[in-house]
């Protein structure tokens, strides 16, 4: 699952206060992602892939003052990729305001303005220009905490200004360690670093960071984000006894105080003071900026956070950094079905969700929003720290664990089923999916839905029966593509064994059922990237070289609709972005190359030149582009 939608985790965020909007944008401003940006949000329900309706042309008329006519711009590319079914292709775009005009060759385009007076653009005349890249799901704090402090981290991360290599051996993170202690200045200072992975790194412990650092405090924030690790002059730092971990049931199993290890239950016992050292208002905001320059950098205009980490105050810094007018993408959220149904009860879970959308609904002016009608729910445990729920177990004998128990999981789908809601769910192991299959079998039976489009997330773990009872129960998928690639390797030796391992993210038997597949990242348990995300889709190769599961690649062409249209589509959005077509938003994605032309293995070196955000052009930053080979 991820940490930010656990009960600890936002009680910790809780008791934090941010200050003004001045005093916390002063900390990012070193990392501001680009150049002036305005964005003007119009969301509205979406319907058909491709489509124009009603809905979307009632949503757009709000776009300009009354009487009046936005300029027209022409923008020219080598190639425009539309991502819409019959027209796929083009070299020419108008862009009228935040709308696309018409989109076509140049006489097509010129035919379709007609006397209107309008500027033709050049820029992109020798580039591609493809829809807005979308992210279906990520998480922005903790994307914003765990990239602000040192990575140390089994994979490379590229960064704004910086890049952290990956670390893939115990002698290497440990020199890694020491080098970044090294580094510390003040005596007082922490030494905060995240990426660690047993499976790469070695066992760790309290010795093993005492060794680095007898007096600087370190705290070391596992890869899955779900486990940390603290020094005794860090465990000091932060007020914490061993009298403070005993006699508290499953948090005290979930903790060594020997070793200095928390996790799970456990983090109960640490998270609120740890959370005052890691989520200091200057890191926060440097973090979300950074973020905000990185996704930009990656071609992103638009992603979503499933079951999303809400206080007053934590809203205020969203609006203030992710809604400010130099962020050129939409920031948009659902809420979260396990907090607040914890939080509130099963009978008053449907107004307290509605309340939590009313924060910020879609509206026009908006970035940061919360869609209606959609919820995100929790079955079994993350990939990264193998607690998902497999049918046949694990290769040590170790178990997986429930997020939300299969009954009380049943008993809140039940209810937002029932409200017509979306249901996107947090599913990893094949037993954690057979039961979520289970639950919506029985909803449908009782009260069907047509559309209903429940979401299956993640889907790391799966068989060739439960793809096809995925098509008949109508649900569809957003799957990371990482998995096999970062994780194969390892996998097949700890764990799951070769053939579970190789066929995590079974892609293309979503796509030969007829599924809808949509890819994202879950930042940080992958790279935001989605043209890396498609290249994963495309050619699932491991760090050692080999391709786990080769039956499971899938074609450029579905790749890209994995991080475009069909993105969109499990939103609901897909008549607003994720495709090229008149009336849709004016979102685009301009890259230095043809990803239809490139060969596969290259499709994650595309450089991206920068973006179209509403219609206004955003080029990265020198010194932010995504780097080549």
């Amino acid at each position: 699952m991820c940490i930010a939608c656990s009960p600890v985790f936002q009680a910790a965020f809780r008791s934090l206060s941010f200050p003004s909007r001045r005093h916390v944008l002063k900390g990012a401003a070193a990392v501001s992602a680009s150049g002036p940006f305005i964005a003007e949000a119009v969301m509205s329900a979406a319907r058909a892939d491709g489509g124009i309706n009603e809905s979307l042309a009632k949503g757009l008329r709000g776009d300009e003052p009354a009487g009046t006519a936005a300029p027209i711009t022409v923008f020219t590319a080598r190639r425009v990729i539309t991502m819409e079914r019959g027209a796929p292709a083009a070299t020419a775009v108008a862009v009228s305001g935040k709308r696309i005009l018409a989109v076509g060759s140049l006489d097509e385009v010129k035919a379709a303005i007609g006397a209107r007076p309008y500027t033709l653009d050049d820029s992109f005349a020798a580039k591609i220009v493809m829809p807005g890249l979308i992210d279906q799901h990520l998480h922005p704090i903790l994307g914003a905490l765990t990239l602000a402090v040192e990575v140390i981290a089994p994979e490379d991360w590229v960064l704004p200004g910086v890049v952290y290599k990956a670390s893939a051996s115990r002698d290497d993170y440990l020199a890694r360690l020491k080098a970044a202690e090294a580094k510390l200045k003040t005596p007082a200072d922490w030494l905060l670093t995240w990426g660690y992975h047993a499976l790469w790194h070695g066992k760790l412990d309290r010795a093993t960071l005492d060794a680095i650092s007898a007096t600087r405090p370190i705290a070391v924030w596992h890869r899955s984000c779900h486990e940390f690790y603290i020094n005794t002059p860090g465990l000091k730092a932060l007020g914490l006894t061993e009298d403070m971990t005993r006699n508290k049931g499953q948090f005290s199993e979930q903790s060594n105080w020997a070793e200095g290890h928390f996790w799970e239950g456990g983090l109960n016992l640490m998270m609120a003071p740890m959370l005052k050292v890691l989520a200091t208002p200057d890191r926060l905001a440097f973090g979300l900026e950074q973020m905000v320059g990185y996704l930009h950098a990656n071609g992103v205009t638009a992603y979503m956070e499933p079951g999303a980490l809400y206080t007053p105050d934590m809203w205020t810094l969203y609006e203030q950094i992710l809604g400010a007018p130099d962020t050129p993408m939409y920031s948009t959220f659902i809420a979260d079905g396990r907090g607040i149904v914890d939080r509130v009860g099963l009978d008053k879970a449907l107004d307290a969700v509605e309340a939590q959308i009313a924060v910020a609904p879609e509206a026009p002016g908006r970035k940061v929003m919360f869609f209606p009608g959609q919820i995100k729910l929790f079955a079994d445990g993350a990939i990264v720290s193998q607690l998902m729920q497999m049918t046949d177990g694990y290769l040590d004998g170790h178990h997986g664990e429930w997020i939300i128990p299969p009954d009380e999981l049943e008993r809140r789908a039940r209810l937002f089923w029932n409200a017509g809601y979306q249901i996107h769910t947090h599913v990893n192991g094949d037993l954690g999916l057979e039961t979520v299959l289970g639950i919506l079998e029985r909803a449908a039976k009782d009260h069907p839905r047509p559309d209903h489009r429940c979401v299956i997330v993640h889907f790391a773990n799966s068989t060739e029966d439960q793809v096809a009872r995925i098509k008949r129960l109508g649900a569809i998928v957003s799957a990371n593509p990482y998995y096999p690639v970062g994780f194969a390797d390892k996998y097949s030796a700890f764990g799951l064994g070769p053939q579970r391992a190789d066929a995590m993210v079974r892609s293309r038997s979503v796509l030969d059922q007829g599924i809808s597949l949509s890819y994202h990242s879950d930042l940080p348990m992958a790279p935001s990237d989605p043209l890396y995300l498609a290249w994963c889709g495309v050619n699932r190769i491991t760090p050692s070289g080999r391709v786990a599961g080769p039956d499971q690649r899938i074609s450029v062409d579905a790749a890209l609709r994995a991080i475009t249209i069909d993105a969109a589509y499990s939103w609901r959005k897909e008549d607003l972005i994720g495709s090229i077509a008149p009336g849709k938003i004016a979102n685009l994605t301009v890259l230095e190359q043809d990803p239809y032309a490139v060969a596969p293995e290259k499709l994650k070196d595309i450089p991206v030149w920068g973006t179209v955000f509403e219609g206004r052009v955003f080029r990265v930053p020198e010194g932010a582009k995504r780097p080549t080979p």
